[in-house]
């Protein structure tokens, strides 16, 4: 059974930077394609970056503010979150696909296992 676990949310002003972890057990981390989602109340989870082996995508909301990168050698996938924004504010998910490619990565249907979240705030 492969878990994914968050951290690293909290509250935080307009403007500042949070950094985001997703610990994943098992032994097969590195044939994983990884993303975050977010879901804010009343709407649907959505995409916000993915990550392959070694190429990476973002939604145009977050692109050039948030960076993913993954640690093969620690099983962790990061979420770097730079010049945040009210918008931001979401409960963040942690996802896992079985393989390093295919084209629906912004998809939810796309990943086999999901974390539990982690909440950001970001105030104004």
């Amino acid at each position: 059974q492969v878990q994914l676990v968050e951290s690293g949310g909290g509250l935080v002003q307009a403007g500042g930077s949070l950094r985001l972890s997703c610990a994943v057990s098992g032994r097969t981390f590195s044939s994983y394609a990884m993303a975050w989602f977010r879901q804010a109340p009343g709407k649907e989870r959505q995409f916000v970056a993915a990550i392959m082996w070694s190429s990476s995508y973002y939604s145009d909301s977050v692109k050039g503010r948030f960076t993913i990168s993954r640690d093969n050698a620690k099983n962790t996938v990061y979420l770097q979150m730079n010049s945040l924004k009210p918008e931001d504010t979401a409960v963040y998910y942690c996802a896992a696909h079985r393989g390093l490619s295919g084209r629906n990565y912004y998809t939810t249907a796309f990943y086999d296992y999901w974390g539990q979240g982690t909440q950001v705030t970001v105030s104004s």
